[in-house]
């Protein structure tokens, strides 16, 4: 093999690798929308995250306000995805979001008692 073939097979097989160690650290506050759909009835409304990352592991809180929090469970970070679930005050909770230019969005969903809620998520850091 070349020299150039061998830096071409390490560059592929290190980009993922790479790739992930770019992803910026998650700790700290954030906060933005949360646009839920219940019985297709659109709802505008806020979420605040508080979120520590170890890793590829999520911990922390997210609720409707400062004050109204619930803890994170199972918190995962994988590159660019982030999933974690809540026991809010009503139904449980899961989050499927991306980090996109700095920003976490994506999707959260819930059930309860036969009603699905959806809802699109976008997050920015606390300013």
């Amino acid at each position: 093999m070349t020299r150039r073939a061998i830096l071409l097979a390490l560059a592929l097989a290190l980009s993922p690798i790479l790739q992930a160690a770019v992803v910026q650290d998650l700790t700290g506050k954030w906060d933005g929308t949360f646009i839920a759909t219940v019985n297709g009835q659109q709802e505008d409304d806020v979420v605040f995250m508080t979120l520590t990352q170890k890793g590829a592991v999520l911990t922390g809180t997210v609720g409707p306000s400062l004050d109204r929090q619930w803890a994170i469970i199972g918190g995962k970070v994988e590159g660019t995805k982030v999933t974690f679930d809540t026991q809010s005050d009503g139904p449980f909770v899961k989050f499927t979001l991306t980090l996109v230019d700095g920003r976490l969005k994506g999707d959260a969903v819930a059930e309860m008692d036969g009603q699905k809620m959806t809802a699109k998520v976008d997050v920015g850091r606390s300013k």
